[in-house]
């Protein structure tokens, strides 16, 4: 079976606009950066008191937003290298915005961090490749789709030991997954059921991750 099966990539866009669009992401990646950073910091005025009621500050520095945002950039592109070069290049816009703004402006640089990053960015193009072929047909785009829901399940729910809300804003996150990744009725129940059983998985063996 080839993967052409699974999900077949649309013609390429024109090189101008897809210039542009690498672009806005690589700008949306190092604007994300910088304003996490001044979240951090506390650096916003009262906009960041009312973020951290929202428990936003903590919410980038969890996993399931980058989840989201690259499962988006990834599902919405045309081509599997398109998704691979707009994760790849929105993380690396993300992370040259958060250190540059903690190196030239805060005057430290968390060098441990960082280094955990660039292997995220690094590895982001083949998890892109991978999630591109969650909007495809067939078993095997269902199961990538259950297990992109079933780790933000798991980000927002406690399940193995009764069952809890986490965080609130990962509820969100993972509600915007279902509506991404939904398909035909009986294909999405499917895909709900397994994401399930991987979110299940995923606390037992490391429910400390994210």
């Amino acid at each position: 079976m080839s993967l052409d099966s699974i999900r077949e990539p649309q013609k390429n866009s024109l090189n101008r606009f897809r210039f542009l669009i690498c672009f806005g992401i690589v700008l949306a990646g190092i604007t994300i950066g910088v304003v996490q950073k001044m979240l951090d910091e506390g650096m916003l005025g009262n906009l960041s008191g009312i973020l951290e009621r929202l428990d936003i500050s903590n919410y980038f520095g969890r996993f399931a937003i980058w989840i989201l945002i690259g499962t988006i950039l990834s599902v919405y592109a045309k081509r599997p290298l398109h998704a691979a070069i707009n994760c790849f290049l929105f993380f690396t816009g993300m992370i040259a915005g958060y250190y540059v703004y903690c190196n030239c402006v805060l005057h430290f640089l968390p060098v441990t961090y960082m280094l955990i990053w660039v292997v995220v960015a690094c590895l982001s193009p083949i998890m892109a490749v991978i999630c591109w072929y969650a909007k495809g047909e067939g078993i095997i785009s269902i199961i990538i789709s259950a297990v992109i829901l079933g780790v933000l399940f798991s980000q927002a729910f406690l399940i193995t030991q009764g069952f809890y809300v986490t965080h609130a804003p990962e509820v969100l996150t993972w509600i915007i997954g279902v509506v991404i990744l939904y398909r035909k009725p009986k294909e999405f129940a499917l895909e709900m059921v397994l994401s399930l059983g991987v979110a299940v998985i995923y606390q037992l063996f490391i429910p400390y991750w994210g």
